[in-house]
């Protein structure tokens, strides 16, 4: 979607009521809240933000919890900027501890602070932060959670209520000033960071790790590979050796597998939704570690395996486990052009489903391009944060397929515009990143990417 076209839907808040994806939008709820899920068009039309921050329909309300630059509360910094992938994890008392990712390069201007016992790589400029909250989202404390980590993208909640982060790069060694290999998932204990410390999880592989979404029933880690170049990422699960361990379990190592669709080998040839595979084939990963060779170029048989470029969000829908390919571009590489799917693969069945289709090649109307972070809420309804170009949002989808605007980002990039590819007269917007719930359902947090700011959004929640 061009950037013109986008801002003049930001502007006249045309975003029409009746648009449908292309595909079973119903396939993504399951259980009694997802069959009362909003049903009707969204919560009505973006008010426009007297602060310039953040727009919402009329009836919500946004606080901020948190901005880049300010200080912690813990003293021991600033908060660190590149907000990214989040989650929301019950605490006592009806507190809620809010661990942040940081996607922190060596060119960070504010990076996580080193703090003895949490930093894995002290040339590492990533990592996370943690807040806790009180019942009323007031902020109780923030302090650093990780540090020493690179490229904090995105990751995913534990069953027993910590927090995996993933790093997106890998880069050894040597590279960028580091001086430990990147590439690794790590465990984070948001009430308290020192559980954890700083350990990398070395046996569900290093590669550029986007996302992950755990079995509550098996334990087992579905995990996404947003790799930068051909041939793209893959698909991974991991077998661990203790699969309902609790807190640190995942060190005690376990096997990690690869997905291949026999006679598939990139995911974006496939355009139909509903298009399902019912003989998905797991591949053991030669060398977890990348020591001489990434993983995806590694020698998997004379039959390969599956690629799919700007594989993204993951999350466990019940039975399920859901995620999402952001774009495909055959210019860069990919068999086939779209712009955003959303894969479903069932266990049991050992079956694939390309469920649903974003973009204009679906509807000329449709304003999504380019999922990213996705979350189920607590109602029913998807959301998903759009990382494109020109203005940016947080969509919502009803049961029935329909596209809302939940919020639109305010803060226009202004040093960083040039860069961005932003004009005065087109300006460029910083992408939301890491939406996701409180445990009872009652507010959405959500991050601006740059300049690094953290929202709990309340409103008439249906």
């Amino acid at each position: 979607m061009s950037a013109t076209r986008r801002q003049i839907l930001a502007r006249t808040g045309a975003i029409a009521a009746g648009i449908t994806f292309s595909g079973a939008v119903s396939e993504l709820f399951s259980g009694t809240a997802a069959a009362q899920g909003l049903g009707r068009r969204g919560y009505g039309p973006l008010v426009t933000d007297p602060d310039g921050l953040l727009d919402l329909p009329r009836g919500f309300r946004y606080k901020v919890l948190s901005r880049e630059g300010d200080p912690l509360r813990s003293g021991e910094g600033r908060v660190p900027s590149n907000h990214d992938g989040m989650a929301a994890l019950p605490g006592r008392r009806g507190r809620v501890h809010l661990v942040r990712n940081h996607e922190n390069r060596a060119t960070a201007p504010i990076p996580v602070p080193a703090v003895p016992g949490l930093t894995y790589d002290p040339m590492g400029k990533g990592g996370c932060t943690a807040l806790e909250l009180d019942g009323r989202n007031n902020v109780l404390g923030e302090r650093v959670a990780i540090a020493g980590t690179a490229v904090n993208c995105a990751g995913g909640p534990t069953p027993w209520g910590t927090w995996l982060t993933c790093e997106e790069t890998e880069d050894r060694a040597g590279t960028n000033g580091y001086t430990k290999d990147h590439g690794f998932i790590f465990e984070v204990d948001g009430a308290d960071p020192r559980r954890t410390g700083a350990v990398p999880l070395t046996a569900m592989g290093r590669f550029q790790h986007e996302a992950i979404a755990i079995d509550p029933g098996t334990g087992i880690v579905y995990e996404t590979e947003d790799a930068f170049d051909r041939p793209f990422g893959l698909f991974y699960r991991f077998l661990p050796q203790k699969p309902h361990g609790g807190t640190g379990s995942l060190r005690a190592g376990g096997a990690l597998e690869a997905m291949r669709v026999p006679g598939v080998p990139d995911l974006s040839a496939v355009q139909e939704p509903g298009t399902s595979f019912d003989r998905v084939e797991w591949v053991p990963v030669p060398d977890p570690l990348a020591r001489e060779t990434p993983i995806r170029l590694q020698d998997f048989g004379p039959r390969g395996i599956t690629h799919a470029q700007k594989l993204e969000g993951c999350y466990w829908g019940e039975r399920a486990v859901y995620f999402v390919s952001s774009f495909a571009r055959s210019a860069e590489g990919s068999a086939a052009d779209h712009y955003g799917q959303v894969w479903k693969y069932e266990p049991k069945r050992r079956r694939l489903t390309l469920v649903i289709v974003f973009g204009p090649d679906t509807d000329i109307q449709l304003p999504g391009e380019s999922p990213d972070n996705i979350c189920l809420a607590p109602s029913g309804g998807l959301m998903v944060c759009e990382d494109g170009g020109g203005a940016q949002h947080v969509f919502g989808v009803t049961r029935g397929g329909e596209v809302y605007a939940l919020a639109r980002g305010a803060q226009a990039l202004t040093s960083a515009a040039a860069a961005a590819g932003g004009t005065p007269e087109e300006p460029e917007w910083g992408e939301f990143a890491g939406v996701t719930f409180s445990p009872d359902g009652a507010t959405m947090y959500v991050n601006c990417y740059t300049p690094g700011t953290t929202f709990a959004v309340t409103g008439p929640w249906e």
